[in-house]
């Protein structure tokens, strides 16, 4: 695949990815009773979080498809502030607290996918790239 052949499935990804994440998070946020009784042990700073990630993961993605720069700062960021989260999380976790495994395995799973989009990213897209907005 060639090497903005790899940019555009990153894209596809995250924005799929994006919806995903917005529509889980609303529904556990303002789902009804059933609903949010259905997410268990969530952890409100991080379902917040990954709430408004999924904004971002959309617009990210919609700027990598079409190769803006800023694109690429926009990975790095959303790789360093699920990293963020997801040390807070562990931070959590330690402490005995209660969680739902399934939100450390979304949490690896969402900073597995931003690290390599953003390393990938950062080494394909050209930084004197004509393509700022």
């Amino acid at each position: 695949m060639q090497k903005f052949g790899r940019v555009k499935a990153l894209a596809l990804i995250a924005v799929v990815f994006g919806a995903m994440t917005i529509f889980s998070g609303g529904r556990a946020l303002f789902g009804d009773e059933q609903a949010r009784a259905a997410v268990g042990n969530a952890i409100p700073f991080v379902l917040w979080f990954n709430f408004f990630a999924g904004f971002a993961y959309i617009l990210t993605g919609i700027g990598l498809w079409h190769e803006l720069r800023w694109a690429k700062l926009a990975s790095l960021a959303i790789a360093g502030g699920t990293s963020i989260v997801g040390l807070a999380f562990t931070l959590h976790m330690l402490q005995g607290a209660a969680y739902e495994s399934r939100t450390a395995v979304a949490l690896l799973l969402r900073m597995s996918f931003w690290t390599v989009a953003a390393f990938l990213v950062w080494n394909v897209l050209p930084s004197s790239s004509p393509k700022t907005a």
